[in-house]
């Protein structure tokens, strides 16, 4: 059992992370799934799970390139 610390921080047995296929220098995301539930995704299971999911023609062509001049601007 782990316990929270008083800087908010909680250890994960490495036996979790072997189980869950995450190792060091994995980015995640943690949100809240519930009273008492915190869940722990790898951020790249996320992508691969959402890319290419909006339908075909969602934007117009070309869309992304301009958001991204935009931001090199």
């Amino acid at each position: 059992m782990s316990r929270v610390s008083r800087k908010h921080q909680v250890t994960i047995p490495v036996r979790v992370l072997h189980e869950a296929g995450l190792v060091a220098g994995d980015d995640v995301i943690i949100r809240a799934s519930g009273p008492g539930r915190i869940e722990v995704e790898r951020a790249d299971d996320l992508i691969r799970r959402y890319a290419g999911s909006l339908p075909a023609g969602t934007y117009p062509p070309r869309h992304l390139d301009e958001l991204r001049d935009e931001w090199r601007q």
